[in-house]
């Protein structure tokens, strides 16, 4: 580092951490996550085609976590940044983007098709038409999304080495598809099996849309980037089952995160318990830190208005055949990868 280093070299070479019998890649430590990442790609590709002209504005949909690399990736490229998100945003987030520089915008009302996401898509939309040469990194369809993560798939092989098992959360499908697709570029590592976690109430391996109150994983409309067929398994896990495993992590292991970390977490572990051959490795994925979710996920009371600690959770979840209205709460079954080597495909998965 030189006293002209930019913010953006301090993104990446996160750590891992040994956690109940796996890694975890802390991609906490990283500004806002593991999307500065994926934000700074983006706008670093578009700028190269010629699609983002210099001073033109950045207009994006996000939950928070993209909307905080686009600030980054703004604050370095000098880019208005223009951030469309809705309620469920904690304002945290919301603060620090505006502090950040990034204009927020909140939708009022989710869309009858597609809920607060649809919703987002198309204030973004009308916000693009009234900024002149404005780009949208689209990052639920855009290829420069997944393509972000080849250096993190290099940066999992030189710390842990081979390994056999890799657990990702599943929103816009942007890090478990270029992981998946980097890795398993790599000699010894082309049977590397990925494991998808995804949220109840989530389309994105065939459920119905439903109210959520995870953010960061899952969707409500159709991400184009999700690699459906790379899958061998996923997981569906509810917020009580997220929220308790993000706090175990907490008081057992410091490190910890929010509602995709504590789902993926509680994913990771039970695999490392299940009955694998001796020798294999399992890697999760910890997309962000802890920070953005003080007032949610380690705040009591809001805890207990959601009826999160109440009650008992499951340790281990239940297999079902396929997406379908049993799936309330943490379950799994095969993913397309492994449906079609058996001779079947998902029904949901397979088809995309």
């Amino acid at each position: 580092m030189t006293p002209n280093t930019p913010p953006t070299a301090a993104v990446g070479n996160t750590p891992v951490l040994w956690i109940d019998g796996y890694w975890a890649k802390l991609e906490g430590f990283n500004f806002g996550g593991i999307k500065d990442r994926a934000a700074l790609h983006m706008v670093e590709r578009a700028r190269a085609r010629g699609d983002l002209r210099p001073g033109r504005a950045v207009v994006e949909s996000t939950s928070g976590t993209l909307g905080l690399g686009l600030a980054l990736a703004g604050v370095h490229y000098r880019h208005p940044v223009h951030v469309v998100t809705d309620p469920g945003m904690e304002p945290l987030v919301a603060r620090m983007l505006a502090a950040h520089g990034a204009r927020v915008h909140v939708v009022d009302e989710p869309s009858p098709v597609g809920g607060w996401q649809q919703a987002r898509v198309d204030r973004v939309a009308e916000l693009m038409a009234r900024l002149p040469g404005s780009w949208c990194p689209n990052q639920y369809h855009n290829p420069d999304n997944p393509a972000a993560y080849a250096a993190l798939a290099a940066e999992l092989a030189e710390q842990v080495g081979e390994f056999d098992v890799l657990v990702c959360a599943v929103g816009t499908g942007g890090h478990s598809a270029g992981l998946a697709r980097a890795l398993r570029g790599r000699h010894g590592m082309r049977d590397l099996e990925l494991v998808g976690v995804d949220s109840v109430a989530s389309t994105v391996f065939g459920l119905a849309a439903g109210p959520r109150l995870m953010r960061g994983l899952g969707s409500s409309i159709h991400p184009g980037n999700v690699d459906h067929a790379a899958f061998d398994e996923i997981h569906w896990v509810g917020p009580a089952e997220a929220v308790r495993s993000a706090r175990r992590l907490a008081q057992r292991r410091f490190a910890t995160g929010g509602w995709s970390v504590g789902a993926v977490a509680l994913v990771a572990g039970w695999l490392a318990r299940r009955g694998r051959p001796a020798g294999t490795r399992i890697v999760a994925v910890f997309p962000d830190g802890p920070q953005r979710y003080f007032d949610t996920v380690f705040n009591d009371e809001f805890c207990a208005a959601h009826g999160l600690l109440d009650g008992a959770v499951p340790q281990v979840p239940v297999r079902v055949a396929g997406p379908g209205p049993e799936v309330t709460g943490w379950a799994w079954t095969d993913g397309a990868r492994r449906a079609a080597a058996a001779g079947g495909l998902l029904a949901r998965g397979g088809a995309e």
